[in-house]
């Protein structure tokens, strides 16, 4: 393992609550059932994605540029909430306040790392929280064509970090964020939900697990 590449939400921070809130905004003025077993589902899924799966519970049908403007109005929602994004939305792994600690630590030992998101609004979620100098390449929503389990934006990720994707470590939360990394050639470390994943590499409760297997590949 030469080089780590970080999915961003449920892996470094936590923005399932904004998510949730907007898209239920969007819902209730549809008229659209809506809770958040539903919400569950969109994880790691991109936004014009997350909407036709919430509109296939509607039975109204929408034009396609009425379902652009259902997405921008999402967005636009979701971005104001990530106004109140702080250091208490990072992910904390077992409690204990682990990325920063993690990242601080893999970054003294100059181990290359990246984050692989399919979210447009990654370069405003890491200014918020402040952790960008951990990274040598961000990848995000607004540089790639495909969402996961499409595995561009992992390997957009390991070319902008020099590495081949059999090198690279992807961390992920969500089961088609593993997909993604296990069809691009990665190693895959699964955290939350993900742990339980099929295929992984390596199952974590907490960041600083990376600690341990940094180093010794699978």
């Amino acid at each position: 393992m030469n080089a780590i590449i970080f999915d961003l939400d449920g892996v470094l921070c936590h923005t399932d609550e904004y998510h949730y809130m907007a898209w239920k905004a969007i819902a209730d003025e549809l008229h659209i059932p809506f809770n958040r077993e539903v919400n569950n589902q969109l994880r790691g899924v991109s936004r014009m994605e997350s909407l036709e799966l919430i509109l296939r519970n509607s039975p109204v049908c929408y034009s396609e540029q009425e379902k652009f403007l259902l997405a921008e109005k999402k967005n636009n929602i979701y971005r104001e909430l990530l106004q109140n994004i702080t250091s208490k939305d990072l992910a904390d792994g077992d409690g204990l306040g682990l990325p920063i600690c993690a990242l601080e630590k893999l970054h003294a030992v100059h181990i290359p790392m990246a984050i692989g998101s399919s979210s447009k609004n990654t370069p405003l979620i890491v200014e918020k929280l402040g952790i960008g100098k951990f990274f040598d390449a961000i990848v995000d929503g607004n540089q790639i064509s495909h969402s996961k389990p499409d595995p561009e934006v992992f390997l957009l990720a390991a070319e902008k970090l020099h590495q081949k994707p059999s090198d690279c470590l992807v961390v992920e939360d969500a089961e088609a964020g593993v997909k993604a990394a296990l069809n691009g050639g990665f190693l895959v470390a699964g955290i939350g939900p993900a742990k339980d994943c099929p295929n992984i590499n390596y199952p974590l409760l907490s960041l600083s697990e990376l600690l341990a297997i940094e180093g010794h590949p699978a």
